[in-house]
């Protein structure tokens, strides 16, 4: 008769037991781990200050076009910055690689410059116009916002930009527009992961007009002090604090207005998992996770999630 040996769960396997031999030799082992723990240790502590090197010469053209802005204190957060190069290192790009901590390695052949933004559509003045232009036509002020993303981690950004309600007003939309439709580049020569047609390229977002035109909503154009690098969205992004991150659209080369809510890029993929509106809200988890919390990148700190990101009180009247 055969049975089956279920362990207890202080037993070992006879294959586990530390041999007689290394047992005599402990003192020889534990000064041999110890050596190999340090070489580790220095690999990977090398390797970091490899990586930060890399990034720093990747910042320094970026670093040198300041933006003359104003901190508006009407815009504060009580959480700490996150650093700079923490940030630079973290960001979802698809249209780069899926790989948020490579993103910064694979915009080599990204140009920012020429670049034309459209807008079009429902408005009496259509435009377009140089983005080099359009900064010198906004008022430019630093905001620094909370940003969550949909995947439960968030940071905290001071960007350089200009309300987009500023914008809209100079092109005057007409009565009848009620949506803003938002459309990225498409250039798979600098961006590789274009040429797959297992997403449908170019990148769409969309907002309603009261949520386009509501102060909190900007057109971003720079972040720490400089020009926007390729990885945070160059050179102009949408930034809309209360929702989580990929409704801010980065690279805009459209903005159209119209009388009918347009298709938005997630939620077309995956109606089930991404909204068209796609507030942070803590009380709706993810079909896949929760939202109650959020991991701070940089220093991992774990925080509950706030109603809207925080900005209740300014955006909760739209809903």
């Amino acid at each position: 008769m055969s049975y089956i040996k279920i362990p207890k769960e202080w037993e070992i396997l006879e294959t586990q037991v530390t041999p007689e031999s290394d047992y005599i030799n402990r003192r020889k082992f534990i000064k041999d781990l110890g050596i190999a723990g340090a070489g580790a240790l220095l690999f990977s502590t090398s390797t970091a200050c490899a990586q930060n090197k890399g990034v720093e010469k990747q910042l320094r053209p970026f670093r040198s076009q300041k933006l003359a802005a104003e901190n508006n204190t009407a815009f504060t957060v009580e959480r700490q910055i996150t650093d700079e190069i923490v940030a630079a290192t973290y960001n979802n790009y698809y249209e780069f690689t899926t790989s948020k901590s490579s993103v910064w390695k694979k915009v080599g052949d990204f140009k920012a410059r020429p670049w034309e933004v459209e807008v079009s559509g429902l408005v009496e003045k259509p435009m377009t116009i140089d983005v080099d232009d359009l900064i010198k036509q906004m008022p430019l002020e630093e905001r620094i916002y909370r940003f969550r993303c949909v995947e439960a981690w968030a940071m905290v950004v001071p960007w350089i930009g200009f309300p987009m309600k500023a914008l809209l007003d100079k092109v005057q939309p007409k009565a009848d527009a009620k949506y803003v439709r938002m459309l990225t580049f498409l250039d798979p020569d600098m961006a590789p992961r274009q040429n797959s047609n297992r997403l449908p390229w170019p990148y769409y977002e969309g907002l309603t007009l009261a949520e386009a035109m509501n102060d909190l909503t900007i057109l971003t154009v720079g972040i720490y002090g400089h020009i926007l690098p390729p990885q945070h969205g160059a050179p102009i992004r949408l930034i809309v604090p209360w929702k989580y991150g990929f409704k801010s659209i980065k690279s805009i080369v459209s903005i159209e207005l119209t009388d009918q809510k347009p298709r938005t890029f997630w939620n077309t993929l995956a109606p089930g998992e991404y909204d068209f509106d796609a507030n942070v809200n803590p009380n709706v988890p993810h079909p896949r996770w929760s939202q109650a919390s959020e991991r701070m990148i940089g220093t991992k700190e774990r925080l509950p999630t706030l109603m809207y990101n925080g900005y209740g009180s300014s955006v909760a009247h739209l809903y």
